[in-house]
């Protein structure tokens, strides 16, 4: 069973020029995955530990808010929130803008804004109250809706200078894809229609703008298992066993070239389709997602400044 070369040839020279981000991302997770266990693994005894049994800790000097593990905690924290408005200053500092993709910094930004807020929760001992719990609470929120934001840049297409696809280039590499899957002679058509099905573009229209948005992200879900079902029509049991059921990569390269081009179709399709919905509710992001940053940093500074006036820095 083989594939047409067009789509061999395609696969074999295919360049991935997101290869080196990938793998400093993933660096920089596994550096803040690393640093959040140690600190949790440390202070584990004396974080479990109740509000009135933590002064008796051996630990209390070191882990308490004013410590001196906590305040560097606490130094930490902030200076890695200063990093993360980087991002920000990025698109007024010329000579940061060219540095980098705005793409990958926003995924730096991503990882800093999910580690920061743990960091300074372990600063705080897990204490919320005062300015310090009003800025914490508003630090996680800036944590959850920058995520929110991240899955909605990477839903409108763009080049890898990030600027966006025009609907005609959209519509020319999807035909190319259609094309490609046209001629693959793996999978009966049957087969991948029910793969990247998407609903109608009027279907969408008449959905909310979170509506549209949670359904945009239950296709993301599906499509691993939809791939997933493919891959099983075409392996055997043995197959089927090492890739635990379709889910991960086989070792069959044309199947795997035409699994490829079938996602990337997928996500293309349903990117057009709900494409107007996700620049709506991106927008909106903006509106909602500055404002909190910004009030993150005004209740941040007066907690340093009060804690400077009471003698804890």
């Amino acid at each position: 069973m083989t594939t047409n070369a067009g789509i061999r040839a395609y696969s074999q020279t295919a360049v991935d020029p997101e290869r080196g981000h990938r793998i400093r991302l993933a660096g920089a997770w596994s550096l803040a995955v690393a640093a959040v266990v140690t600190i949790a693994v440390y202070g584990w005894d004396y974080y479990t530990l109740s509000a009135l049994d933590r002064p008796y800790s051996p630990k209390h000097a070191l882990l308490r808010p004013s410590g001196s593990i906590g305040i560097k905690l606490g130094m930490f924290g902030v200076g890695l929130f200063m990093i993360i408005y980087l991002y920000y200053f990025r698109k007024s500092w010329k000579w940061l803008m060219n540095i980098g993709k705005t793409r990958h910094w926003l995924d730096f930004h991503i990882v800093l804004g999910v580690t920061a807020p743990i960091i300074i929760a372990f600063h705080a001992a897990f204490k919320f109250r005062g300015i310090a719990g009003m800025a914490f609470w508003i630090m996680v929120s800036v944590a959850l809706s920058g995520i929110v934001g991240r899955y909605l840049y990477s839903q409108i297409p763009r080049r890898l200078n990030a600027a966006e696809l025009t609907w005609q280039e959209l519509q020319e590499e999807q035909l190319a894809l259609t094309h490609q899957l046209a001629v693959q002679k793996v999978f009966p058509a049957g087969n991948l229609v029910a793969a990247f099905h998407i609903p109608d573009i009027e279907m969408v229209k008449h959905k909310s703008a979170i509506g549209a948005l949670l359904w945009m992200f239950a296709l993301d879900i599906a499509r691993p298992f939809r791939v997933a079902s493919l891959r099983r029509h075409v392996l055997g049991f043995g197959g089927k066993l090492t890739t635990i059921g379709g889910l991960l990569p086989s070792g069959n390269h044309e199947l795997e070239s035409v699994v490829r081009t079938v996602k990337r179709q997928a996500m293309l399709s349903k990117r057009m389709v709900f494409l107007s919905r996700t620049q709506q509710v991106f927008q909106l992001w903006h509106v909602v997602h500055r404002p909190f940053s910004y009030a993150f940093v005004v209740l941040a500074l007066l907690h340093i400044v009060t804690a400077m006036m009471l003698g804890y820095l």
